[in-house]
């Protein structure tokens, strides 16, 4: 990405669906006379938008967001559109590794002063020098290694994170105004509905075969008639779903399609 220097600050843009994380990163820039945060928002999908038309210098990026998190938000941006990234994240350190190879600047909540410094001091550098060329090829090597068919589902419940990867979700079904999500070592109670789970998961290989249930097609063993004219799945965990008229059609489909 081509910066020129600008007249003022940095103009920054903040991602975040915390809104705590949101207003600590906001104080803290607040006391950084060259950078200026110009909008702020709480979800990947308004990020996207807000990138392109404000077109800041540099993004404190949440990585787990519900819905579209971080990396969907930067695979949906052009690539001339993405600014200096400095990542947000509760993943823990392993995970970090991927961003350290591919020098990408991050900060692990909960983080301190002294680490927010460290970190803006680099960006500084970055923003000055204009050397984004290296930040870019890390990020292309980032998202590639976050492929789609590596992908994991980011839900929070409470104070708690939970990164499941897609492979180990077995179903996930509606419970009162919550989502059950059924993997292969446990389950999981979250506060997310089951529509914006299956808008996250959908198309990637899982397909919605009741109003108040999805499964993972990798995981479907046996399809089977009813008497009432639905259907019945068996899951690779010996569960057995029913398949309602309205979705039966997908389903075969999705089955078909794998």
């Amino acid at each position: 990405m081509n910066h020129p220097l600008p007249a003022g600050p940095w103009r920054t843009v903040v991602v975040d669906d915390e809104p705590l994380a949101r207003q600590t990163l906001r104080v803290l820039l607040s006391r950084e006379q060259d950078f200026a945060v110009v909008a702020e928002c709480s979800h990947g999908a308004d990020a996207v938008a807000i990138v392109r038309g404000e077109r800041p210098d540099v993004l404190f990026l949440d990585v787990q967001m519900p819905e579209v998190d971080g990396f969907e938000v930067l695979r949906r941006l052009e690539a001339g559109s993405v600014p200096a990234i400095i990542f947000v994240t509760a993943f823990d350190r392993y995970a970090l590794q991927a961003f350290e190879q591919h020098a990408l600047d991050y900060l692990l909540k909960p983080f301190s002063d002294e680490r927010f410094s460290i970190v803006l001091d680099r960006t500084r550098v970055r923003l000055r020098e204009h050397s984004f060329a290296s930040m870019a090829e890390g990020l292309a090597d980032l998202l590639s290694a976050m492929a789609p068919e590596r992908r994991q589902l980011v839900v929070r419940d409470g104070g708690r994170t939970f990164v499941i990867p897609h492979d180990d979700i077995v179903w996930i079904e509606a419970e009162d105004y919550c989502a059950r999500i059924h993997t292969r070592t446990r389950t999981i109670l979250v506060r997310d509905s089951l529509r914006a789970l299956a808008d996250s998961l959908e198309p990637n290989g899982f397909v919605r075969i009741h109003r108040s249930a999805i499964v993972n097609v990798d995981c479907v063993r046996q399809i089977e008639p009813l008497t009432s004219g639905d259907q019945k799945v068996t899951l690779s965990d010996g569960t057995k779903v029913k398949v309602s008229r309205t979705y039966r059609a997908s389903v075969i489909q999705a089955i078909a399609d794998r």
